[in-house]
């Protein structure tokens, strides 16, 4: 049995027993392509070549990168070269990539184990589902989506059937972050009383106002890039830069496609939080907050300040100011801003390291290893999907209070909001139809119409 027939018939396992098993060491051997996971890429922007490929599956041995998908064919042309470069090696050219100009196809292609989702947050959810469905490994970009209902259809989708997932966030192998999680977890700041989470602000007056409609570029499937979103005219500040990589595109600033910084940023840093407090599968049971929001065709917020309270008292404060998180306990605090900056209320607390008995985090793999080795041994990556979407979640909680501009109450086991029809709501949102098969289609009404 080669590698990738041991991952299908081990998928088929988990789905139906819920039963992982670990990968001989005789499977993981070789680098033929037949004895490595492969992978292929949906969306090949700015994140997924500089970060995903470049930085990330390219530099793997247990891995190859057999296919790409993008609405833009410049970008798409990008990764493939890329790739090819990358495994061309003695002077020998390489030029296996596959290029679907539809990730419906690549989905459905058999040879292919695994998916890095990469697109747009707005296609975040049906893109996941439809590989899932096909029975894909799924490694998906943060922020999860752009309504928590499409976010509960992944989650569900990856459960039903067995696959490997992650959120694709790198901060839990980031040493310094993971190294205050490992002295809070070992009790080193006591119980802790308050949590403090801060993110990067969007820059006041940078908002673009309304544009003048332009020509689609050659290169763009500009209504497939719509994809789930509704119709409106293409500028370049709605989506992104034509032909280059290096700009951040202006999508990342419009809420049919993305909710802004408050997501985006709190993806990873209210992750580590969470670790941190143990709540990676609990919301706290009320939302306060306050915020201002860009207007013109840039309409996200762009500056906020929020207070969560949990049931068994722990605060959590989230806000605009710059990437840290700070763990405040009985005996003292700790404070770790990223990327690579740790202080804390006593040199003692930093000085902590721990015993044979303790729990140590500095073999953490990066992010791209930890879904793999989730492929290989079926043990949970070490931020699935579930966990996301909490994560996710809770940072939604909080831009519907400032929305409704009311302190509202969360209900854990309804997973809704208390009295409150107006914010719960918005936790679902309309999709477009079209661009998805009726077996995502399915599956996401199945989730709208729930919370409904």
């Amino acid at each position: 049995m080669n590698r990738r027939d041991f991952l299908k018939s081990s998928a088929v396992a988990a789905s139906s027993s819920m039963m992982f098993s670990i990968v001989p060491s005789t499977v993981l051997g070789g680098q033929a392509p037949s004895n490595r996971i492969t992978i292929g890429m949906i969306g090949t922007g700015r994140q997924a070549i500089s970060a995903n490929l470049n930085s990330g599956f390219l530099k793997l041995n247990n891995c190859q990168v057999v296919a790409v998908n993008d609405v833009d064919s410049w970008r798409m042309q990008q990764a493939k070269d890329a790739i090819n470069s990358a495994y061309s090696k003695n002077g020998k050219s390489y030029d296996g990539v596959k290029c679907y100009d539809d990730y419906r196809d690549l989905v459905k292609d058999k040879a292919i184990d695994a998916v890095m989702i990469s697109t747009p947050d707005h296609w975040h959810a049906p893109a996941t589902i439809a590989a899932a469905l096909e029975g894909k490994h799924v490694s998906m970009e943060k922020a999860f989506s752009i309504a928590p209902m499409h976010a509960k259809a992944v989650v569900e989708a990856v459960k039903a059937k067995g696959v490997a997932n992650r959120l694709d966030s790198e901060f839990r192998s980031n040493r310094h972050l993971n190294r205050a999680v490992e002295i809070v977890h070992n009790g080193v700041l006591g119980k802790l009383t308050e949590v403090v989470v801060g993110v990067p602000s969007e820059l006041n007056g940078s908002a673009v106002g309304p544009q003048k409609t332009m020509d689609v570029p050659k290169e763009l499937n500009y209504d497939m890039w719509l994809g789930p979103a509704f119709p409106a005219p293409y500028t370049m500040q709605r989506v992104h830069e034509p032909k280059t990589i290096k700009t951040r595109p202006g999508w990342l600033r419009i809420e049919d496609y993305c909710n802004g910084m408050i997501t985006n940023w709190g993806a990873h840093l209210n992750d580590i939080a969470l670790w941190g407090m143990q709540k990676e599968h609990e919301l706290p049971v009320s939302v306060k907050g306050a915020g201002t929001f860009d207007k013109g065709l840039w309409n996200t917020i762009n500056s906020f300040e929020i207070s969560y309270t949990y049931a068994d008292g722990l605060a959590l404060k989230y806000k605009t100011e710059a990437p840290y998180v700070i763990f405040k306990g009985e005996k003292g605090w700790l404070k770790a801003l990223y990327p690579e900056t740790l202080t804390a209320s006593d040199e003692s607390i930093l000085k902590y390291e721990p015993g044979p008995n303790d729990v140590s985090y500095k073999d953490t793999l990066s992010d791209k290893a930890d879904f793999l080795r989730g492929i290989e041994t079926g043990k949970p990556a070490l931020e699935p999907l579930e966990v996301g979407y909490n994560v996710y979640l809770l940072t939604m909680m909080g831009l519907i209070a400032i929305k409704q501009d009311t302190e509202l109450s969360w209900d854990q086991k309804t997973q809704r909001f208390v009295d409150n029809n107006a914010a719960n709501a918005m936790l679902t949102r309309p999709f477009r139809e079209k661009w998805l098969d009726k077996n995502v289609v399915d599956w996401m009404n199945k989730y709208q119409d729930i919370y409904l």
